[in-house]
């Protein structure tokens, strides 16, 4: 028979397991409230926040051209402003390259929705079928009439408010690209000079490593894909006889860095554009196809094997990213939404177990460097501390 001590022991663990449970639950709470904050805060100041993360994630991009006109003696605020201008002048060629084809696209728009309207005029007959279906019910219902009127502003109006926002928007992503490549060493070892526990600056080391490597190198092998994806795109949709096939594989290289989405709304384009072009439906359909054809070539065969399976994400998780980026920051969101969850990522892998930081196939063959983080340490920590392995022991 159980001892007095015994039985209360027994009686009071469901006690300690409430305790436990409302514990945790009470942590779970404040941590669910804080990244409530967040994002409230990332929405609130997406003003200055978007431009100076794009900045971010593009300088993580270009970081090694200006490591490498660094190690060629250029002072780092030179070779800073060389990638802006780098940046400028590929945006400005694309720019250019479209400029022509697509001012002659909106001015033909009316004669467009013409020829669509004659393209689909076998859907006319179910169309006429739904109307006079509604309008029976509105008969039976006894519908009312309301009448809803839009105040519509104008353009000119809409472009005054916008272009200042805009503009200072650009100010602060340039301002940002650079100060950002400039100091990117500086703030590096600021960063480690905080941390005086020598495990602790291992890993914020091996975070900087993995998210540089990580976002860098997706970013450009990304970019070099769809390049090439672009161009194959202008050459099927030249072959198919497509006008201005330039144009749409520069939208089709653009697009493709928002992932699914990007692709889906390509393929409407270029449906709307054979309906427009082409007089029977079958060919109209060719080149959507075609393009979702090496779409998929790209997305199943040619990104898998430049970039490595180690980097290939969960598509749900992927999908739900570019979803909350796009509808939290728009096309900026959709652009840096694969990056911020590579980041994250490398994150989780050096301080969760069980997650592996990305890295891409070249990392891999190449032996690991050891990591020069008594360099970043103040002199006080380099005297009492040795330094640091790769690998420290447990």
């Amino acid at each position: 028979m159980d001892s007095p001590e015994q039985s209360q022991q027994a009686r009071a663990a469901p006690i300690t397991d409430l305790s436990t449970a409302l514990t945790l639950a009470a942590r779970v709470s404040i941590i669910f409230l804080g990244l409530l904050a967040f994002i409230a805060a990332l929405h609130h100041a997406r003003f200055l926040l978007a431009p100076i993360s794009l900045a971010v994630f593009i300088g993580l991009m270009l970081g090694p051209l200006a490591t490498r006109l660094e190690a060629r003696g250029i002072a780092p605020s030179l070779s800073a402003i060389t990638v802006v201008l780098v940046f400028i002048v590929l945006v400005g060629v694309f720019l250019i390259a479209i400029a022509t084809p697509l001012t002659a696209w909106t001015e033909r728009l009316p004669q467009i929705w013409n020829e669509l309207q004659l393209q689909l005029s076998s859907l006319r007959q179910p169309l006429e079928t739904v109307r006079n279906l509604q309008e029976e019910i509105r008969a039976v219902t006894g519908g009312s009439n309301v009448r809803v009127s839009v105040d519509e502003g104008s353009t000119v109006q809409d472009v005054a408010v916008l272009a200042p926002t805009l503009l200072a928007q650009l100010l602060v992503f340039f301002a940002s690209l650079y100060f950002f490549v400039a100091t990117r060493h500086q703030t590096r070892i600021a960063i480690l000079k905080l941390c005086f526990d020598r495990r602790l600056r291992w890993r914020v080391a091996h975070i900087f490593r993995d998210v540089e490597n990580a976002v860098s190198e997706y970013l450009l092998s990304i970019s070099i894909i769809n390049v090439g994806l672009g161009v194959a795109v202008t050459v099927a949709l030249w072959l198919l006889g497509v006008p201005s096939a330039p144009l749409w594989g520069a939208m089709a290289a653009l697009l493709n860095f928002v992932i699914y989405i990007g692709p889906a709304l390509m393929a409407v384009v270029l449906l709307a554009v054979g309906l427009a072009t082409f007089d029977t439906l079958t060919a109209s359909f060719m080149p959507p196809l075609v393009y979702l054809c090496l779409n998929a070539l790209e997305a199943q065969f040619v990104t898998p094997t430049v970039i490595g399976r180690r980097m290939t994400l969960n598509p749900f998780i992927v999908f739900l990213a570019i979803a909350f980026w796009l509808w939290f920051w728009g096309p900026i969101g959709g652009f840096i939404a694969i990056p911020a969850l590579l980041t994250i990522y490398a994150i989780a892998g050096n301080i969760l177990p069980g997650i592996e930081p990305p890295a891409s196939a070249r990392s891999r063959r190449r032996p690991q460097r050891r990591l020069l983080i008594e360099t970043a340490a103040s002199p006080l920590s380099r005297r009492s501390n040795p330094p640091i392995r790769p690998n420290p022991p447990d």
